[in-house]
C-alpha cells in the first residue's frame, strides 16, 4: 500500500485550498489554444469566475460557524483572543503587542470576527455593487490583521486573490488612476439610485442592530470601555443554522442563474453568426463546468450542518464521493477550537555527547529561547516547525514522524539538520552528531509589557511540565523498537539512473540556496517577478506617456458600440477605421496636389 505524498506534513486546510483554486484557475483563465496571442474578454467569463466568490463565501461562512459549532469555550465567551495571539502556531512580533491589549477590545474582537465571518459573506450576492465593495474591504481588514499577529504562509495572501471576485473593473480601474470619470449626478435622484441607497442603509442598520442584539454590546462608563456577551444558546444557533442553510444555497445558485443568463445574453450580442455560435459553444461549455462545480461543492459546505446535508440529492454525493480523491471540493472551517488555554505547550529538543550535560537545539523559527523574538516568515511555511506544535499538544506516540526525526538526527542527516538550521553555526552538534537526544515539555507565554512601553527584553516565559521523549541513542532498544512499531526502520534506497537529469538539477539548485533561509528566497522571488512586471509595464507605454498599440486578437463586440471595457470595438473594426482613415489622408493629399 502506498503512501499520500507529505502525509500529515501536507495536511494543511490551505492545501486543499490551493488545490481546489488551482482547478478553478484552469475554468477562469484556460489555454487559448484556437487564439495564440490573444486574452482577449470573453461574454462567459463571468461565469467561472463567480466560483471564486462561491468558494470564498464558503471559506469564509464555515470558518465562522465552526467556531460556535464546536463549543468550545473560548469562543462562546469570546475570550478566544486573549490565548490566540501567544498559542498560535508561529506568532509574529506584532502578536506579543496584540496580546497586551485589555480584555473587553479582545472580546469586541471576537465579535468583529463572527460579524466578518458570518453576517458579511451572505453579501457577496449582493446585487447592489457598494455592497461588494463593502464586504470586499471587511474581508481584506481581517486578513491582514492576521497576517500582522500570525504566520500563517500564503493562506492569507490566497484568500484575499480570492476577495477580488467581489470587485469590478472600475473599482480596480480607480486603483490604477484609470476609473471614467462621471460628468455629473441627476438630481434628483432617480428611483432605482434611491431604492439602492436605500437599501444599503438598510442592510448597515440591520448588520448593526444584530450585532449589537446578539453580542450584548452595551457602553460600560465607569470602566470606558464596550461590555460584549453571547447573548443566545448553543441550541438557538444550531436552529438558526438549519434554517439559513438550503436559503444560502438558494441564494447561491439564483446569483449563478443571474450570471449565467446575462452571459447567455453578452453571446447574444455579439455580430457576426459564426462569432455568435463559437461564443454559444463556450458558454454551453463553461455553464455546465460552472454548475458541475457548483453542485459538486455543496456536498463539503454542508457538513457543518449535517441535517441540509442529509437533504442534498443522492446524485450530488455520489459525484462527490467519484472525485473526492482529487480534492476539487473541500470542506472548511478554520480555528474551530482554540488550544493552550492553559499555556502553550512547547516540545524542547535536547542533545548530549555524555548523557549527561544537556544542549538545547534551536530552531529557525518556533519558539525556543525566551529571549529570541517571534519571527516573520509568510508566505512560507516551515512544515516541521508547525508539526512541532501540533506534536506538543499529545504524547509523542500520537505523532509518528518524530521517532523518525529523533533517528535521523542520531544518524546526522543533513537534509535533515538544514531544516533546524540552514546557518550549521547556529546548530550545535554540527561537527558530530549527538550521542543521545530527548525532549522535554514545557509551557510558554508571552511576558507583560513593561510600564515603559519599551521593547520586551524577553518575549516568552516558560514552565518545565515534563518529559516529553525518553533518552535514546542509536541500537538503544526503545529506539529500535518505535522505529519498528512505526514500520520506519530504513530501506533500501531508490534506484536511480547515474545520470538522472532531475536529481542532479535539484541537487545543484539545492546547493545555490544552502546559505539562505527559505522566506529570503521566496521574497527574493516574489521581488524579482514584481520588477519584471513594472519593467515590462514601463517599457509597453510609448515615449508620450500612452499604452503603446499592442495586438489583442479578436474581440466579441457588442450591440451598440465595443466589447464590454472596450469602447472603440474590436482590432478588426479598429484595422478597417485606419484603413479609411489612410484613405481619407490620401485624398487629402490628391486635393493638395490638384
Amino acid at each position: 500500500m502506498t503512501k499520500p505524498v507529505g502525509q500529515v506534513f501536507l495536511y494543511f486546510q490551505w492545501d486543499s485550498l490551493l488545490l481546489e483554486i488551482g482547478f478553478l484557475a484552469v475554468l477562469v483563465a484556460p489555454l487559448h489554444l484556437l487564439k495564440w496571442r490573444s486574452t482577449a474578454w470573453r461574454p462567459h467569463d463571468g461565469l467561472p469566475f463567480w466560483l471564486m466568490r462561491w468558494l470564498l463565501f464558503r471559506l469564509m461562512f464555515a470558518s465562522g460557524v465552526v467556531k460556535l459549532t464546536s463549543r468550545c469555550p473560548t469562543w462562546w465567551g469570546l475570550t478566544a483572543l486573549t490565548y490566540h495571539y501567544e498559542t498560535q502556531c508561529i506568532p509574529t512580533p506584532a502578536a506579543w503587542y496584540a496580546h497586551q491589549l485589555p480584555v473587553w477590545f479582545q472580546k469586541l474582537s471576537v465579535v468583529a470576527t463572527y460579524v466578518i465571518e458570518i453576517a458579511v459573506p451572505p453579501l457577496f450576492f449582493a446585487p447592489i455593487r457598494r455592497l461588494r465593495l463593502f464586504a470586499f474591504y471587511c474581508q481584506v481588514l481581517l486578513q491582514v490583521l492576521i497576517i500582522l499577529t500570525g504566520n500563517y504562509n500564503f493562506f492569507n495572501l490566497l484568500t484575499i486573490v480570492l476577495a477580488f471576485s467581489l470587485l469590478d473593473d472600475e473599482h480596480v480601474g480607480l486603483w490604477l488612476g484609470r476609473s471614467r470619470k462621471r460628468h455629473g449626478t441627476a438630481w434628483p435622484p432617480s428611483l432605482s439610485s434611491f431604492l439602492s441607497a436605500l437599501v444599503e442603509l438598510t442592510v448597515y442598520g440591520l448588520l448593526l442592530y444584530g450585532t449589537v442584539l446578539y453580542f450584548g454590546l452595551g457602553i460600560n462608563w465607569e470602566k470606558q470601555h464596550v461590555e460584549s456577551k453571547i447573548a443566545f444558546t448553543y441550541h438557538e444557533f444550531m436552529q438558526w443554522l438549519k434554517t439559513v442553510m438550503l436559503p444560502l444555497i438558494g441564494l447561491g445558485l439564483l446569483s449563478l442563474g443571474w450570471e449565467i443568463l446575462s452571459s447567455m445574453y453578452r453571446c447574444a450580442c455579439i455580430r457576426g453568426f459564426l462569432w455568435k455560435l463559437w461564443a454559444a459553444l463556450q458558454w454551453a461549455v463553461f455553464t455546465i463546468a460552472t454548475l458541475g462545480m457548483f453542485g459538486l461543492s455543496l456536498v463539503p459546505f454542508t457538513y457543518i450542518e449535517h441535517e441540509s446535508n442529509g437533504k442534498l440529492w443522492p446524485s450530488l454525493h455520489q459525484l462527490f464521493g467519484a472525485v473526492d480523491r482529487y480534492q476539487l471540493a473541500n470542506s472548511y472551517g478554520l480555528f474551530r477550537r482554540m488550544t493552550g488555554v492553559g499555556g502553550r505547550p512547547e516540545v524542547v529538543l535536547e542533545g548530549s555527547y555524555d548523557g549527561e550535560h544537556w544542549t538545547e537545539i534551536e530552531f529557525m523559527y518556533k519558539p525556543g529561547n525566551v529571549s529570541a523574538a517571534p519571527p516573520l516568515v509568510a508566505p512560507h511555511q516551515p512544515r516541521l516547525d508547525w508539526q512541532m506544535w501540533f506534536a506538543a499538544l499529545g504524547p509523542h506516540t500520537h505523532s509518528p514522524w518524530f521517532t523518525s526525526f529523533v533517528y535521523r538526527l542520531l544518524q546526522g542527516k543533513e537534509e535533515v539538520i538544514r531544516l533546524i538550521q540552514v546557518d550549521e553555526s547556529n546548530y550545535p552538534f554540527s561537527a558530530q552528531p549527538p550521542t543521545y537526544l530527548r525532549a522535554q515539555l514545557y509551557k510558554y507565554w508571552f511576558t507583560e509589557s513593561s510600564s515603559k512601553g519599551e521593547p520586551p527584553q524577553q518575549w516568552w516565559r516558560r514552565q518545565h511540565v515534563e518529559q516529553f521523549y525518553p533518552t535514546v541513542s542509536l541500537g538503544d532498544p526503545t529506539l529500535d523498537a518505535l522505529l519498528s512499531q512505526h514500520g520506519l526502520k530504513d530501506k533500501s534506497p531508490l534506484k536511480r539512473p547515474a545520470e538522472a537529469t532531475l536529481p542532479r538539477l535539484l541537487q545543484f539548485m539545492r546547493k545555490l540556496s544552502r546559505p539562505y533561509t527559505a522566506p529570503t528566497l521566496l521574497w527574493t522571488l516574489y521581488l524579482m517577478a514584481a520588477t519584471i512586471h513594472l519593467l515590462r509595464a514601463l517599457g509597453s507605454r510609448a515615449p508620450g506617456g500612452t499604452p503603446s498599440g499592442r495586438h489583442k486578437g479578436p474581440r466579441p463586440r457588442l450591440e451598440g458600440g465595443g466589447a464590454s471595457g472596450d469602447p472603440g470595438g474590436s482590432d478588426k473594426n479598429g484595422q478597417v477605421r485606419r484603413r479609411e482613415a489612410e484613405e481619407k489622408g490620401e485624398g487629402r493629399v490628391r486635393t493638395t496636389k490638384k
